[in-house]
């Protein structure tokens, strides 16, 4: 027998055997990171058609980690499903993050300090950090605007002690807010419908930490339509950044 034939053969088995080992185990490695990338809705009062609950246990079996649901907005408005909202999320172990929808026309800090009355600080488990929704100018200038977005996050930092994240889309970063840079050591909440493999982010942010891909998904626990987002892993480990 020719034994260096032989042990030739064996060791490119091995090789081939290994490498078919190898692929196997990166197949299943990037499929459970696709699987594991949490994503979740974003909901308000019009995800509760005729006063309907939204049923989160639905949507934590569809495979959702987290959902955004807005609070507050302005100095007087608070979403009259938020607390129900909120605890039957808990009970289903969705991790909640909750918004405030800024109206800059009226003082930034009553309307902070309102949001953290109403969030109960948003610091407890299952809470991703505190959110501000700016999407409107409020009638401000962009210098103006920039003061009044500093006030408002200063101040719900200094009552949630946690840092705020920022929501909002490319074109009104780069025009209403002058494509400042002044805000990226707040993690960015984007919303770019566009269909793109990533989507823009503006303002010298270095990545997004969320992104609301569309405006009109569908999810079994919701009626009608609603806002999908995924998360980047930007901030680290999503159970830790969610205090899970």
């Amino acid at each position: 027998m020719d034994t260096s034939r032989w042990s030739s053969t064996i060791r490119r088995r091995g090789t081939a055997l290994s490498l078919i080992a190898l692929s196997g185990i990166l197949a299943v490695n990037l499929a459970a990171r696709a699987e594991a990338t949490p994503t979740g809705p974003d909901v308000s009062s019009w995800q509760h058609i005729d006063g309907r609950l939204i049923d989160w246990f639905a949507v934590k079996r569809s495979g959702h980690a987290f959902a955004m649901v807005k609070a507050t907005e302005g100095v007087s408005y608070i979403n009259p499903y938020f607390v129900a909202d909120s605890l039957l999320m808990r009970a289903a172990g969705v991790a909640r993050g909750t918004y405030h929808y800024a109206r800059p026309n009226l003082l930034p800090e009553p309307q902070a300090a309102m949001y953290a009355a109403v969030v109960l600080g948003q610091n407890g488990a299952l809470d991703l950090p505190p959110v501000l929704d700016l999407e409107t100018t409020g009638g401000l200038p962009p210098a103006a605007l920039i003061d009044w977005t500093h006030r408002y996050l200063n101040t719900v930092q200094a009552l949630t002690g946690r840092t705020p994240i920022v929501y909002t889309y490319p074109n009104f970063w780069k025009t209403a807010m002058a494509d400042t840079n002044e805000f990226t050591r707040y993690p960015l909440w984007i919303a770019d419908y566009r269909g793109n493999d990533a989507p823009e982010v503006p303002g010298g942010w270095s990545t997004w930490t969320f992104w609301q891909t569309t405006d009109s998904g569908g999810i079994d626990g919701i009626a009608g339509n609603t806002d999908l987002n995924v998360y980047s892993g930007a901030q680290g480990d999503f159970a830790r950044f969610a205090n899970m």
